[in-house]
């Protein structure tokens, strides 16, 4: 499987040069300036906590200060924001949802806090249009007669709605909303002025973020972008904030100010066992992904919002944080060229890499084909009779799907056309048919075979 591009455009440093001392504002500028032209990204912040010192520089017609859109990041915060619940005796990461949430039912109720946290729980990875735009006791009972993906523990599967129900746990403990609780209890502490992209009763704020851009493949054109996440998924997803406010957050687990004890930091960003999170990290604590660094195991989580694509990493043992936000998809690219542009220059930023050394392609068998599951969410793989394949999600077309000997595979991605991570097919033992596959750490189970 081809791996991700690297850069073309490199520091050239010398070894005289090497080292995190090296990394002055004007060269991170420079880094973060020229990535941001070759990925066509209008915006981007950088901050590095590197050497007792932040450093941070921003590109494009935003400030250091601009708040974005870091979707998924959010959930390091509701985690935390749960744990704080912990330390204060009134709640327990083995506690069950249903402890706390009776309208899930018996089934959807079972899995514990520790379990939604770690994404295995066995949730559903989002659900419908319908369930997520109405009201919260509408998402509670939807996830009611959706049911589970697979049993609790069984394994990894990432789920947006296990942090929605982490916030409406958090809810109906403090009386307070998740807006009003991730403000007062956890972001005051650490300094962060945040903003949101939706608020209670579904408003939407354009005004207090930067625009989130999709980038037309062929022209390089960036198309300014709405954000569309629900008031009721708030809890998953709804945070923006600037580059530095994710050094500030990121420093917490490295024996900064915070209002966690180190126990529970700990267990924050411990690796859960069983968790294989293929295609996204190395593991998967609560709240926080596991990431491999040259030197040191790092921890921290990545985020994609409506056009825009937000990254932090953090090494507590050595008191290290990098925070990378930009407002296009095409962020993600940049960001790998800027992990191995930062470790060239000294500084061994942790992240996943496909661990698919010595696999052999192989022509992907017709009997792939078919549609996988997960709740609302539908993966299509068609096989040709000529040996190519496409990957289908929800109807965008992820074309070049070429698959390995252990069962991974890759796609070309269609906003930039770089060859990505695309998952893995999981094999039933008992029959040795694939049975399911993992994309972007979603379990689907395989509904029928083409006919």
């Amino acid at each position: 499987m081809p791996s991700p591009s690297t850069s073309t455009q490199s520091l050239h440093h010398t070894p005289a040069q090497d080292g995190p001392a090296a990394l002055g504002d004007d060269r991170l500028w420079r880094l973060l300036a020229g990535l941001a032209r070759k990925h066509r990204v209008p915006a981007a912040q950088l901050a590095v906590h590197d050497g007792g010192r932040t450093r941070s520089v921003a590109v494009g017609d935003v400030t250091a200060a601009a708040k974005f859109p870091v979707g998924s990041i959010t959930k390091a915060f509701t985690a935390a924001l749960a744990m704080l619940l912990v330390a204060d005796g009134d709640l327990d990461p083995g506690d069950a949802l249903g402890d706390h949430l009776a309208d899930l039912g018996p089934q959807v109720g079972r899995p514990t806090l520790e379990q939604v946290l770690s994404h295995t729980g066995g949730l559903p990875a989002a659900l419908g249009a319908a369930e997520s735009t109405g009201s919260a006791r509408r998402y509670l009972r939807a996830c009611r007669d959706a049911g589970l993906v697979q049993p609790p523990e069984l394994g990894f599967s990432y789920s947006n709605v296990g942090y929605v129900l982490t916030g409406y746990v958090v809810e109906a403990i403090t009386g307070m909303s998740w807006w009003e609780a991730v403000d007062t209890l956890l972001l005051e502490a650490l300094g962060i002025v945040p903003a949101f992209v939706v608020e209670p009763g579904a408003r939407r704020r354009a005004d207090t973020h930067v625009s989130g851009h999709a980038v037309h493949a062929v022209t390089g054109r960036a198309r300014p972008v709405a954000q569309t996440l629900s008031g009721v998924e708030a809890a998953a997803g709804a945070l923006a904030l600037s580059a530095e406010d994710l050094v500030a957050f990121g420093r917490m687990y490295c024996g900064g100010e915070s209002p966690l004890p180190a126990d529970l930091l700990d267990l924050m960003r411990r690796p859960v066992p069983g968790a294989e999170p293929f295609g996204l990290a190395d593991g998967w604590g609560l709240g926080l992904a596991a990431y491999r660094g040259a030197d040191a195991d790092w921890t921290g989580h990545d985020g994609t919002a409506d056009g825009t694509s937000c990254h932090l990493r953090v090494d507590p043992g050595h008191d290290r944080v990098v925070a990378l936000t930009t407002n296009a998809g095409t962020g993600s690219a940049l960001w790998v060229d800027l992990v191995a542009e930062l470790r060239a220059a000294g500084l061994p930023v942790g992240d996943y890499e496909l661990p698919g050394d010595g696999k052999r392609a192989v022509r992907p068998p017709a009997d792939l084909s078919g549609s996988y599951t997960n709740g609302d969410l539908e993966y299509h793989v068609d096989v040709r009779a000529d040996g190519g394949a496409v990957l289908v999600v929800d109807g965008e077309v992820y074309p070049e799907l070429a698959v390995l000997d252990n069962g991974a595979f890759s796609v070309r991605e269609p906003g930039t056309g770089r060859r990505i991570v695309g998952g893995r097919f999981l094999t039933d033992p008992a029959t040795g048919t694939v049975s399911a596959m993992q994309a972007g750490g979603r379990v689907a189970r395989r509904r029928r075979k083409a006919s």
